[in-house]
């Protein structure tokens, strides 16, 4: 299989890579945006930010929205339900420098669904479409939109529609579309043809699927299936930044790259320090889950899950990797 991997737009701003990092709630954070960018991810999402935490900038949230200069171009994600808080969230976003405003009507966990926020949004389409108004008008910047295919697996698409319509027609730059209802979750086959009908209706416009991308071959795959201008990989980059120069491979007809023991060692010591210099001494706890889905990429995934398991600070990070990754590489530090 070879597939040509063309650039795409979102507003005035120029995608090199049609295959962009999703936004993974604890996951898709600074240390991992940056390594995923080194191995070829030409766009990321951070992970979604509730409206009014924005505004206040609690420490959390300042985390989230921490970036660097090689870290663009970026888009923040907002989720909440007021059209006037979050055209102020956007505008705070603008502030600190995100380069795309992105809106969340997808989101299916049940916390965000109890709260009216995220994919219930996807069976009130008037909420959504005074949202998009407001952020639009409050944005100097490009403003997209993240939703689904529908809020019930019986429902009609006809909210969808409605949504999409309504948002390019307001100005939105780009649309993502996970081919999946808010019901189903993660859980059945993503229906891509309905992603290719999404672009055969907007053909213009600048149209990003979500759905089974679960490995490389997936993603020029859908790129192919439903000609759409970008994908977005959201589990199946999820312990493996590698998986931007897996695609290109994949694209090119060869095998995609598979990183040796020590690169894997030597990354997941980057990503270590990386979370150590942004969470402090939370760094191990949260580089745990980390480390557990890198652990696929390793010839014993399974026994090595289970030792990241067992990581409770520092050291017991540092031993997991000398014991079951090869030597050499410098330790680093967790302040």
């Amino acid at each position: 299989m070879k597939f040509e991997l063309k650039p795409f737009r979102i507003g005035h701003i120029v995608v090199k890579h049609p295959v962009v990092l999703a936004p993974l709630a604890g996951y898709s954070d600074l240390p991992f945006r940056l390594l995923c960018r080194r191995f070829g991810a030409a766009y990321c999402t951070t992970e979604m930010m509730l409206d009014r935490m924005v505004l206040v900038c609690g420490k959390l949230h300042h985390r989230m929205m921490a970036m660097t200069g090689d870290d663009h171009p970026l888009a923040g994600q907002l989720i909440g339900n007021d059209p006037a808080e979050m055209a102020r969230a956007a505008e705070e976003l603008c502030r600190h420098g995100f380069d795309v405003i992105d809106l969340n009507f997808a989101c299916p966990v049940h916390k965000a669904l109890s709260r009216r926020r995220g994919g219930h949004l996807m069976g009130s389409p008037k909420i959504v479409n005074q949202i998009v108004d407001a952020v639009v008008a409050a944005a100097d910047r490009p403003v997209t939109i993240k939703v689904r295919q529908k809020l019930k697996s019986a429902d009609a698409d006809d909210s969808f529609w409605e949504i999409a319509e309504h948002a390019f027609g307001a100005g939105a730059a780009a649309i993502t579309v996970h081919a999946r209802s808010v019901e189903a979750k993660y859980s059945g086959q993503a229906d891509w043809d309905f992603l290719a009908a999404v672009k055969q209706r907007f053909a213009d416009r600048t149209v990003i699927g979500s759905g089974d991308v679960t490995c490389p071959k997936k993603a020029v795959e859908l790129l192919m299936h439903a000609k759409l201008d970008g994908v977005a990989a959201a589990r199946g980059a999820l312990g493996n930044p590698w998986f931007f120069r897996q695609v290109c491979d994949v694209a090119g007809g060869d095998a995609p790259y598979h990183p040796s023991l020590a690169e894997q060692k030597a990354i997941l010591l980057e990503h270590f320090q990386g979370a150590c210099d942004l969470y402090g001494s939370q760094g191990p706890k949260i580089m745990r889950k980390v480390g557990i889905r890198y652990a696929r990429l390793h010839p014993t995934p399974t026994k090595i899950r289970m030792a990241f398991v067992e990581v409770k600070n520092a050291a017991q990070w540092h031993d997991v990797l000398e014991r079951h990754y090869d030597d050499g590489v410098l330790q680093a530090s967790c302040t």
